[in-house]
């Protein structure tokens, strides 16, 4: 028996990444692209590389609500990689090296700070506050940006109240 070498093997192309092939003119056709988005979800919805094609889709598309749900969806992917609690809520500082050049922690933050923003454009701004303040508590570096937006937020709000 061989042992696979994961440094060199290169991984199979799974059926959902074929099909956002599909999705490749977003701007010139979104309703095929959009069609092609909702073919590799459907074929592939554990596929992070086709969770975070679709929320780049809806992000650029401002569907910040599809957009939203797909963070909601990497945050927990990025969870169970990384083995901490699936619920943001539970997650604390030490759980993993959140400020780190790593691929789980980016990936999960990168997640955390995108549902936060796309809690606010929908002026969900409870939502986007938790969000962006648990972003921070994990990030004090700031290194994502969680609390770059959160302090813009409540500039905002600070500003509305004058």
């Amino acid at each position: 028996m061989t042992a696979l070498n994961t440094a060199t093997a290169s991984p199979r192309p799974s059926e959902g990444l074929a099909l956002l092939a599909g999705a490749e003119a977003a701007r010139s056709r979104p309703l095929e692209s959009a069609a092609a988005i909702r073919a590799a979800l459907e074929a592939a919805p554990e596929d992070w590389r086709v969770r975070l094609a679709a929320y780049r889709f809806y992000f650029y598309s401002h569907d910040h609500a599809a957009a939203l749900e797909q963070a909601g969806e990497l945050i927990r992917h990025a969870a169970r990689q990384l083995n901490i609690a699936g619920d943001w809520r539970e997650v604390r500082p030490g759980d993993a090296p959140f400020s780190a050049h790593e691929f789980g922690p980016g990936l999960y933050m990168q997640a955390l700070v995108a549902l936060g923003y796309c809690a606010a454009r929908l002026h969900r701004d409870d939502i986007a506050h938790e969000v962006l303040s648990k972003a921070g508590d994990l990030d004090p570096t700031d290194r994502f940006g969680g609390l770059w937006l959160l302090r813009h937020m409540e500039a905002r709000d600070a500003a509305l109240e004058e």
